[in-house]
């Protein structure tokens, strides 16, 4: 189970940090991903973290401005978000991930925090 939380209402150039609690499974074996789906948009990949945390990735727009990090010890993965802009306005996931080849495949996902950025 993923419970994501941390969304808010807040002005452009603002900060955020999201946090996704799991249970119910091993958290540190599991990559873990940040999507996001803006208003009559697809959901989009945002950030992966690597189980250990060793290896992470981010979409171009985020690139300077997010960081993925993840607390083993507390089961929890983190989204630090600077410098929000409008158009990072969405609704944020989290996804449990399974290393799939080069890649990730998700399969398990939170029920999402609404992050809403005026300009």
């Amino acid at each position: 189970q993923l419970q994501a939380s941390g969304g808010g209402s807040v002005q452009a150039g603002d900060s955020l940090r999201l946090s996704c609690s799991a249970s119910g499974y091993t958290f540190s074996k599991h990559p873990m991903g940040w999507f996001r789906r803006a208003p009559q948009k697809e959901r989009e990949f945002v950030a992966s973290i690597s189980g250990s945390g060793a290896s992470t990735t981010y979409i171009d727009p985020v690139k300077g401005r997010f960081t993925i990090s993840r607390d083993n010890a507390k089961n929890t993965v983190y989204l630090e978000m600077n410098s929000l802009k409008f158009e990072d306005t969405a609704v944020y996931y989290c996804a449990r991930g399974v290393v799939a080849g080069s890649t990730y495949r998700y399969d398990s996902w939170g029920q999402g925090t609404l992050v809403t950025v005026s300009s």
